[in-house]
């Protein structure tokens, strides 16, 4: 735990606290992110002290989505380390060459990074103890795919949380929303881009609570320490029980199709398009582009 960089791992009492940790860059998921979160998981399920896991950001929101600033601007994804051996679907090298606009794309490469990532994601909903997720601010992009992976969610009233990406370059790799909220809540946030406040989000059914952000610390804890008082055996029987009902679902299924189409979305006419004004303009700017005329860039509310 001593070479983790994209987030902290600490236990208190019975609970296991997962921490992202990259707030300069708004806790923007990094390739080491999915793997070093699914190593943290681990590691709670094997402490017999840990009765829950705690996930949270560091910072002014919980989590941005994708750093995708060099993605986007320089086609660069990640960058070279052991853990990514040379010619591997992980090597930044192969990754740019594949994204290239005037190149061919094999969708299978894209495919084995990203399916990698989600896997990473699903260490939170295949953990054997609860994870309850915090969150404030904003979770946008791939940061709804821990909160979705989640067990529980709770959150800010004024916390910003849905999936931008939709609306270009995009598809939720995990496929959640539709288990989480129901099929016609999901269409109308996918079908938009549009995000919900917290309030909202517990509203729709996504979140299990949300609380004014200066009261937000104490319902999470209080939550936390009452999954906490349960027996290991009994939590983690509870979860399985569950869990295996949206497993029955297709989860698995979908999540191939998901991923899949999340490779498609960043090369299409559209996709090509938005990653080469990024490079014209800067990330920001594409994106600011992307979201104001649907009157919501940046921190803006999606209104009901």
């Amino acid at each position: 735990m001593d070479t983790l960089s994209t987030m902290t791992y600490a236990v208190t009492g019975r609970i296991a606290r997962i921490t992202l940790n990259r707030p300069a860059r708004g806790n923007g998921i990094t390739l080491d992110l999915p793997r070093e979160l699914a190593e943290c998981v681990e590691r709670a399920n094997l402490d017999p002290a840990v009765h829950v896991i705690a996930l949270a950001g560091n910072g002014s929101g919980f989590c941005g989505g994708y750093d995708l600033v060099d993605s986007a601007e320089k086609l660069q994804i990640g960058e070279e380390h052991a853990s990514r051996p040379p010619g591997s679907p992980l090597d930044p090298r192969v990754q740019m060459h594949n994204h290239a606009p005037g190149e061919v794309w094999d969708p299978v490469i894209d495919y084995a990074m990203m399916s990698r990532n989600v896997k990473g994601f699903m260490s939170l909903f295949h953990s054997e103890k609860p994870v309850v997720c915090k969150v404030h601010g904003y979770c946008v992009g791939g940061g709804t795919d821990m909160a979705l992976c989640s067990d529980l969610l709770v959150i800010a009233d004024d916390a910003k949380i849905g999936y931008p990406p939709a609306r270009v370059w995009g598809s939720p790799t995990t496929s959640l929303w539709f288990h989480r909220i129901g099929l016609e809540k999901a269409k109308r946030l996918l079908f938009t881009g549009d995000c919900l406040s917290g309030k909202q989000a517990q509203e729709w059914g996504l979140a299990i609570e949300s609380a004014p952000p200066d009261q937000l610390d104490a319902r999470f804890e209080a939550l936390l320490e009452r999954i906490a008082r349960m027996p290991i055996n009994q939590l983690v029987m509870m979860k399985l029980l569950l869990n295996q009902s949206v497993m029955s679902q297709g989860l698995h299924t979908t999540q191939i199709l998901g991923t899949v189409f999340d490779g498609i979305a960043r090369h299409t006419k559209e996709g090509y398009a938005f990653q080469q004004r990024a490079a014209e303009a800067g990330f920001k700017q594409a994106v600011r582009e992307r979201d104001d005329p649907f009157g919501d860039y940046g921190l803006a509310r999606y209104k009901t």
